[in-house]
């Protein structure tokens, strides 16, 4: 199985170059976003569990939403393999999807690390707040999400760094040309 983690700041073009991965190498889509919404929609018992956390104004810990990951995993078909979007996003995040891909006698293939330059991740937001009207691309909150990703989410590359799995991808260029890039990492680790 190829297991990919899809990694880099807001605005990096985690997005895009997922649906592309996803294409090119079929394989299953699993947001952390989505399965919390799929398993509160269909008041599952986690479901119900993360509802509780979520109307309290608190994170979800992090062994429901392995446990809740584990549970779309174990309920797919034998895909090619998984890409991750959004998750992990600390080390023990990291740590208990090793653990979880280790029961079922597979890991994390290669975690791509998409690298912008920040003046470039500002743009490509506050282009994308004017086309998708998202309220959260505006300069203030851009930066705010940046100063987050970098204190909080970045160090989890080091993490991937030493596990043999971080590949960093030059994320400045088309979309075609980053993509490229994409295709000739992964092809390393297929």
């Amino acid at each position: 199985m190829l297991n990919v983690v899809i990694f880099g700041a807001p605005g990096s073009g985690k997005g895009t170059q997922s649906e592309l991965i996803i294409k090119e190498y079929g394989l299953d889509h699993i947001s952390t976003g989505d399965v919390l919404r799929g398993e509160m929609k269909a008041g599952t018992e986690l479901g119900k569990i993360a509802k509780d956390y979520i109307e309290k104004g608190q994170l979800v810990p992090d062994d429901l939403i392995v446990s809740m990951l584990a549970n779309v995993l174990d309920s797919k078909k034998p895909a090619a393999g998984v890409i991750f979007d959004g998750f992990p996003r600390t080390i023990p995040q990291a740590k208990a999807l090793k653990k979880m891909l280790n029961e079922r006698g597979t890991d994390v293939s290669i975690m791509l690390n998409l690298q912008v330059d920040e003046d470039e991740l500002i743009q490509r937001l506050l282009e994308r707040g004017k086309i998708s009207g998202r309220s959260d691309d505006n300069l203030e909150t851009i930066k705010s999400r940046l100063e987050v990703y970098h204190t909080q989410t970045a160090p989890l590359a080091d993490y991937y760094v030493e596990e043999g799995k971080h590949v960093a991808i030059n994320g400045m260029g088309t979309i075609e040309e980053i993509f490229g890039r994409i295709k000739e990492a992964v092809n390393n680790v297929k």
